[in-house]
């Protein structure tokens, strides 16, 4: 893959910079540095996402780039696009974010800090959210939707949860009961519901804190859907935490601060991110961790679907 990536790297006019491996998912991502400076050469896993997928998530980030946010920027390969293709892969450049993991800072920080940085990120959240409506789409624009039929439909974007084979019988009832309530009451609020582009994936490692500003990474499952889902995105990995209500209440304040949000659904939508984990790690249930990730995010469901429905640990249906 690091000879594909030096040749990918060549379209931008950078194919001997060095390369420095860092993640690979749904994207094989290297550190590329040169004189001029540091990059993120994003290769695609081809099939997940189409061409006009990717390159509606590029001229997004761009546009959130022109309104101030501190996000990821495409770079124009030498023949002036912003999506290459090399040996069957869609491949972009993306200027290089400085700063730490939202994770990091937290192994440290202090609860005033924490009350602060969450404020702050919902400030972000809802500005991205704002720049988004802002925006004026470019002709064909396309990127996935986590709307009713996306969360709970038959072909869910992040896969039929209710059938992921660790289920016990138990399992099956509860995640079929909420589906079809969830799937009744989303069909009964959803007009009134803000609707739009969100990230999708504002999780801890996202988001990088450096200095006083906070950026925004990796928009690959970005797309239309409710705000108030990104909020649970981002809430849901801490609903665990002892600090929990107070990073809860600083992330909603700040969010409000900016626009407004119709939060009465945030118990729903918390229930609706943690059942789409469930479905997501069942084709990568081979993977080293996966089984363990696997019964997290089916504890997590089983607690958040039980809560929503208003069912003590272990009622049956």
């Amino acid at each position: 893959m690091t000879a594909l990536a030096h040749q990918a790297a060549a379209a931008w006019g950078r194919g001997h910079a060095h390369l420095q491996f860092v993640a690979g998912r749904e994207n094989h991502v290297y550190r590329l540095s040169d004189a001029s400076g540091d990059y993120a050469l994003r290769i695609k896993r081809p099939g997940y996402r189409r061409r006009a997928e990717v390159e509606s998530e590029l001229q997004w980030m761009a546009a959130l780039d022109l309104a101030g946010l501190l996000v990821p920027r495409p770079l124009t390969s030498l023949d002036d696009r912003l999506l290459e293709e090399v040996d069957g892969h869609l491949v972009d450049l993306l200027t290089w974010l400085p700063g730490r993991t939202l994770g990091a800072v937290l192994q440290e920080s202090s609860a005033p800090a924490i009350d602060d940085l969450f404020h702050s990120l919902g400030q972000h959240m809802a500005r991205l959210h704002q720049a988004s409506d802002a925006w004026t789409l470019p002709a064909g624009f396309s990127r996935v939707r986590w709307d009713a039929d996306g969360l709970l439909g038959e072909t869910p974007v992040w896969g039929r949860f209710w059938e992921h084979p660790g289920l016990s019988a138990e399992d099956q009832r509860l995640f079929g009961h909420f589906r079809s309530t969830a799937t009744r009451d989303l069909q009964g609020i959803q007009n009134r519901l803000d609707f739009g582009l969100i990230h999708a994936d504002l999780v801890r490692e996202n988001v990088l804190l450096h200095g006083n500003r906070i950026g925004l990474l990796d928009f690959d499952d970005g797309g239309w859907g409710y705000r108030v889902f990104d909020l649970a995105t981002t809430l849901l990995k801490f609903t665990e935490s002892p600090g929990y209500p107070v990073l809860r209440e600083a992330l909603l304040r700040g969010y409000r601060s900016v626009r407004p949000i119709d939060l009465d659904t945030l118990d729903l939508f918390l229930a609706l991110r943690a059942v789409t984990y469930v479905g997501w790690v069942v084709p990568r249930l081979g993977e080293d961790g996966a089984p363990e990730r696997s019964r997290r995010y089916l504890a997590t469901a089983r607690e958040l679907c039980q809560r929503y429905l208003s069912l003590p640990p272990g009622t049956e249906q």
